[in-house]
């Protein structure tokens, strides 16, 4: 019985067996690999994976596919939203299953093509469980891949831009057609390869969070109208330039002014 995609689910099931072998190329995954995919749909990117490594961990959240998978004597389906999943928990989960290799360094490896709606929550749900993390390769939104590695002085940097960037070294791998997908979306899309920084600069992130926030609340106002407000009410005493806008100031700095504030 044909799949119907839930509009409500953010589905677009990727087809084109080109772009497929592509990202796979890319991910190259290795027999026994710690990996995780979240939201493998139809599996047309789970099965290929899967016959390399032998094992595969997936999160569906819709039922009727999620029956599916669990069909595949070599998959292991855990059936909820994305967000509700602990990472740092199924790591160790993954890394006790016999199809695990021995001696890998029990960190996941994640992948997915991930539901337009809900992409952004995904990857600030991931970052708390970063410490687990060997990679990441994410099918997205390629105006999100954008965000995500814009450098300073451009219209795409961004919240998303520092947080991400402050954690992971980011790669735009692959650009993916709308007409790769069933049914096509209305947007273009793109893979980007996220590698966990092995020395990030030390911080406390909720901290950096709220203070990216308030930076770029108001894009076009200089920051002494916005986070000048929010270091005065902290009694900052430290030097830094709130003489310009929040997509001047790059991402060390901001880094830097989170451990000093």
């Amino acid at each position: 019985m044909k799949h119907i995609a839930r509009k409500r689910f953010g589905q677009h099931f990727l087809s084109d067996h080109g772009i497929i072998d592509a990202i796979v190329d890319a991910i190259h995954p290795q027999a026994g690999d710690p990996m995780v995919e979240i939201g493998p749909g139809l599996a047309a990117l789970t099965q290929p994976l899967v016959e390399r490594l032998g094992h595969l961990t997936v999160v569906e959240l819709d039922r009727d596919l999620a029956a599916r998978l669990r069909a595949h004597p070599q998959l292991t389906v855990v059936e909820t939203d994305v967000l509700r999943v602990d990472f740092t928990a199924l790591a160790a989960q993954v890394a006790q299953h016999p199809g695990t290799r021995s001696g890998s360094t029990g960190k996941l490896r994640v992948v997915g093509n991930l539901p337009y709606n809900i992409s952004t929550p995904i990857l600030f749900h991931l970052l708390a469980h970063v410490d687990v993390i060997e990679d990441q390769h994410f099918m997205l939104q390629k105006e999100v891949i954008d965000r995500m590695v814009a450098t300073p002085s451009t219209a795409a940097y961004g919240r998303l831009s520092v947080m991400l960037q402050w954690r992971y070294a980011m790669e735009n791998v692959l650009f993916v057609p709308p007409e790769s997908f069933e049914p096509p979306p209305r947007v273009d899309s793109a893979v980007v390869r996220m590698v966990p920084r092995t020395q990030p600069a030390p911080l406390h992130q909720p901290l950096l969070e709220e203070l990216v926030q308030v930076a770029f609340s108001q894009r076009r106002k200089l920051l002494r109208h916005t986070l000048g407000v929010w270091l005065t009410q902290r009694q900052f005493a430290g030097e830094f330039n709130l003489q310009r806008r929040a997509e001047e100031v790059p991402v060390e700095e901001f880094v830097a002014l989170a451990q000093k504030a």
